[in-house]
């Protein structure tokens, strides 16, 4: 048994144990994920039988006591070959940290990783009916396709990480989603907001985007996530949380590397593999 064990955010988190998962997947090995054991309770995998509060107290405590034994992938530097070598040796054991990667299995598992990660419907029917209401008036009366624009503005600890590089202003989201607008001119885009940023405000979108139709839905991490996955397009900061939301339905990704929206073309939005194995 493994038991994946990692401490950070919720995506972060989800793919860690993608890549723990895909490699016992590959090497017949069962895999726990201790964090959504009793944290992030959102998706199938949390109602699972190898999913619950005691096998994440079993292997806290055992792994404490020195009686697991624990592969750390901390370091971006760590010896991936010896910690594989530990992982094959012991039935049982504790695998955490960040760079533990493997991307080809990832992706050839990426099905079953996508179905154990399915939201529950508590979040997802929710953000369904909200989406078609808000898009419901403009379709009555444009002759205009809806395209849907998913938006991930990150903010929060984003003004400390990488000094700041990615904290971007309203005025530069504003300046994407504009672009956005008129590389798509034969469609009416409707843009769905996500943030963790609560100063950010429809109305002061709706001013800066007035060709747009913007929606700020308001919802949880959870409600958030799936909102973003049911767009067509999505832009955002470098964030494993629009990552995950592209991948569940492959959903063309433009990442955010810089302020300058002129730099943003149809050929810049890539789908999820690209952007998997390129991860800041």
């Amino acid at each position: 048994m493994i038991f994946a064990r990692d401490k950070s955010q919720m995506c972060n988190n989800l793919l860690q144990y993608a890549h723990v998962y895909a490699w016992g997947r590959e090497h017949g090995r069962k895999v726990i994920s201790m964090r959504f054991s009793y944290k992030y309770q959102y998706f199938k995998i949390c109602h699972t039988n190898l999913t619950g509060f005691g096998w994440y107290l079993v292997a806290k405590y055992l792994a404490a006591l020195k009686i697991l034994p624990t592969a750390s992938f901390k370091r971006r530097d760590c010896d991936r070959e010896a910690l594989e070598r530990k992982m094959m040796k012991h039935r049982h054991i504790v695998v955490s940290g960040w760079f533990v990667r493997y991307y080809d299995l990832f992706l050839k598992y990426r099905e079953e990783i996508v179905d154990l990660f399915t939201l529950d419907e508590q979040y997802t029917a929710p953000v369904k009916t909200k989406m078609q209401e808000a898009e419901k008036p403009s379709t009555l009366n444009s002759p205009l396709s809806t395209l849907r624009l998913g938006v991930h503005i990150r903010r929060g600890d984003y003004d400390k990480w990488r000094n700041g590089q990615f904290f971007y202003s309203d005025e530069i989201y504003a300046a994407y989603i504009n672009r956005f607008v008129e590389m798509h001119r034969d469609r009416s885009v409707h843009v769905y907001l996500s943030t963790n940023d609560p100063s950010v405000k429809e109305e002061r979108f709706q001013q800066l985007c007035q060709k747009a139709h913007i929606h700020c839905l308001g919802g949880s991490a959870p409600e958030d996530l799936f909102m973003l996955s049911e767009c067509d397009y999505l832009i955002g900061p470098p964030s494993t949380f629009s990552l995950v939301a592209a991948m569940y339905r492959d959903i063309p990704l433009y990442r955010m590397d810089t302020a300058d929206e002129s730099q943003m073309t149809e050929d810049g939005f890539r789908l999820f593999a690209f952007w998997f194995q390129n991860m800041v």
